[in-house]
């Protein structure tokens, strides 16, 4: 095979414009890595920061966290009984090109009725979502939840995740047809804040008595901070994840006295630092979507060359589910 691939790179930090589909070395896999020929590769937020530079890289670098594709190589010290020819999905860097050497860490067998597109849309935001409502916070039914940003890739999937669990769930969504969307995927309530969030205080206190919410999970970040320890109830649980809108400015610990607020600030790859800790979550994610359980909405697949596109489309909010690059 040839010694060159086809990759994403950028040289610097910065908007979309920096994204470039250009050769790169092939990668060789470490002896406890697997070679992958990706055949998808998700999209994701945390591309767009360290494309920008919010979490800064080493430059230049390959973008991309998250892929499926077959297994070409297996290293000889890989765990997880892996073969040449394996269907899988995986997490690691570089997902966006043709080759990928990941470690065993965090690449997981997909069972026959989980396809390839599905496999690159559900790992990364698939296990952020189930990490939150089984470890950050463990929802339980009757609870009252609000989901930031319900009709985005991870919202969408909390939103069944609650659901499933028995919670109330309440959603917030920029618009009508998006509304629609947290509903059908098992939003009980869906507020559109494109004109603020007054009628979400309104109406959580409406639907809790004024008392609150159990958990608010909030992906989005600067913009929505304050709205979500507005409607949290005492003694409730604030789990911020994301950064859609901005880093969420530094807070005065202070402002959690007045409820004794749970304020936590998670990232998946610290549930997921053994192999153990990730075949645990991977494998009851994958049940459930192999059951049926668990549907990921895939809003659009894009050619690999229409990378800039695809970052333009996540970052204006021009989405609704997961964005996936066909390699």
């Amino acid at each position: 095979m040839s010694s060159t691939i086809h990759a994403v790179q950028i040289p610097k930090h910065g908007d979309s414009s920096v994204l470039a589909y250009v050769p790169v070395p092939k990668p060789t896999p470490k002896p406890d890595q697997v070679l992958v020929k990706v055949a998808y590769a998700g999209v994701n937020f945390i591309d767009t920061y360290q494309r920008s530079g919010l979490y800064p890289q080493t430059l230049p670098f390959i973008v991309g966290r998250e892929g499926s594709g077959e297994i070409v190589e297996v290293g000889p010290e890989a765990k997880g009984n892996f073969k040449v020819g394996d269907r899988v999905a995986f997490m690691g860097p570089g997902s966006y090109a043709e080759y990928d050497a990941v470690s065993t860490l965090s690449v997981a067998k997909l069972p026959d009725a989980v396809s390839l597109e599905q496999g690159a849309a559900l790992l990364l935001q698939g296990l952020t979502a189930w990490s939150l409502v089984r470890q950050a916070y463990k929802v339980e039914k009757g609870d009252w939840v609000l989901i930031h940003a319900a009709a985005g890739g991870v919202g969408l999937l909390l939103c069944q995740m609650c659901k499933l669990l028995g919670a109330n769930v309440i959603g917030t969504t920029s618009s009508e047809a998006k509304a629609q969307l947290a509903k059908a995927n098992g939003a009980d309530y869906v507020v559109d804040y494109s004109k603020g969030y007054d009628e979400l205080v309104t109406k959580v206190n409406e639907l809790t008595g004024n008392k609150g919410v159990h958990v608010v999970f909030d992906g989005v970040g600067a913009s929505t901070f304050d709205v979500s320890l507005k409607v949290v109830r005492r003694l409730g649980t604030v789990i911020s994840f994301g950064n859609a809108s901005g880093a969420v400015p530094p807070v005065n610990i202070m402002r959690l006295a007045e409820k004794n607020i749970r304020l936590m600030r998670t990232t998946l790859f610290q549930y997921i630092t053994t192999r153990e800790e990730f075949e645990a979550l991977s494998s009851e994610l994958l049940g459930l979507v192999a059951e049926g359980k668990l549907q990921f909405a895939i809003h659009k697949v894009y050619p690999i060359q229409d990378v800039k596109q695809a970052h333009d489309d996540l970052e204006g909010r021009k989405t609704t589910g997961k964005l996936v690059l066909k390699l």
